[in-house]
């Protein structure tokens, strides 16, 4: 058996294995381009794996590499967690991108509640394995600000400058921050993916993964993106964009991003009262500033970028074009009235 896993802005683990009669790991090989001090502690790691049983929880294989390495030891591009990853993919229990067959919906611009309310059924048809892993774009019809399921309506949104702006607030199901979207002004996607991709790592780890795929597209367009802990994309000229994830029990993950293509500063500024802290000390108070990292970068305009961004998707993990199908679009427009249109659901936190 093999499996393996690249850490994201590390090093490859590569773990081959057999499984033993009686359900143990046996004959546990682990190579792979990392380093590691002194060579001898890789024989370390073989012998914490071998003999554990084939059951054994990432939590506890990573454990297990930990309390066996020497204290002198020093494990430079990868981690415990890492080898159980891949010692997980070897067995059958974690999967790779390319395990899965993913549609990719590019949709007509929708409301705000819409597309909250389709993420929602979108992650929920994943979970029941009525529908495949999924990489969905956004449009946006309209101005907007989608406000993170735990924070406070009032502290966040100025709703009379929303509304005599004519900005519409929703409240998203996954934390984070709010975001302020504009029709042609940023980039959002969402990925419906199987718990199983990722499987063993922590909520921090899978931000970084899930996101690796757009680094490598912004930076083949000559943005040098870098994740930065624990949810943002950056480059050297400030955050690009944020992500937020959920965790469905029916076993699927939700992670969607945001990324400023060409915003207002000002207009955001003008409805965002949190906004208006965190720029004050950024150099965008100006009313003539915008925050458009990834237009100024690229000088592409937004379509090309989104095209690359596809591209590079469906070259590294595979692709077809999907779509939302009509049973799903009811579910939404229902789960979009029952609840993400509601006051009820837009200030149950004050």
């Amino acid at each position: 058996m093999h499996g393996e896993y690249k850490v994201h802005g590390g090093k490859l683990v590569v773990v081959d294995l057999e499984i033993s009669g009686d359900g143990l790991l046996s004959q546990v090989q682990v190579a792979g381009d990392f380093f590691l001090e002194p060579a001898e502690a890789l024989e370390d790691i073989r012998d914490a794996l071998e003999g554990l049983p084939a059951t054994t929880s990432a939590e506890d294989l990573a454990a297990a590499v930990r309390a066996g390495l020497r204290p002198d030891a020093e494990m430079i591009g990868f981690s415990p967690e890492a080898v159980a990853i891949a010692v997980r993919r070897a067995l059958g229990l974690a999967g790779t991108w390319r395990d899965y067959e993913w549609q990719i919906i590019e949709a007509p611009a929708m409301p705000p509640a819409m597309h909250v309310a389709v993420d929602d059924i979108l992650a929920q048809e994943v979970a029941a394995g009525r529908r495949a892993p999924t990489l969905r774009f956004w449009e946006w019809d309209r101005s907007a600000i989608i406000i993170g399921g735990f924070q406070s309506l009032r502290n966040e949104v100025d709703l009379e400058a929303a509304q005599s702006l004519g900005v519409t607030t929703v409240r998203r199901m996954t934390g984070g921050g709010a975001m302020f979207v504009e029709p042609g002004s940023t980039i959002t996607y969402s990925l419906y993916a199987p718990a199983a991709l990722v499987a063993g790592m922590s909520f921090a780890e899978s931000y970084a993964f899930l996101d690796d795929w757009v680094l490598k597209a912004l930076n083949s367009l000559g943005i040098d993106a870098v994740y930065k802990p624990l949810n943002d994309i950056a480059s050297s000229k400030g955050k690009i964009g944020g992500a937020a994830q959920k965790r469905f029990s029916g076993g699927a993950v939700l992670h969607h991003v945001t990324m400023a293509y060409d915003m207002d500063a000002q207009r955001m500024m003008q409805v965002l009262r949190i906004g208006r802290e965190k720029l004050s000390d950024k150099g965008t108070a100006s009313a003539a500033k915008r925050v458009d990292p990834v237009r100024s970068q690229t000088g592409l305009p937004r379509e090309e970028v989104v095209k690359r961004m596809r591209e590079t998707f469906v070259s590294l993990n595979g692709g077809i074009a999907g779509h939302i199908t009509p049973d799903e679009y009811a579910a939404a427009e229902k789960l979009a009235a029952e609840k993400y249109e509601t006051e009820e659901w837009l200030r149950h936190i004050p």
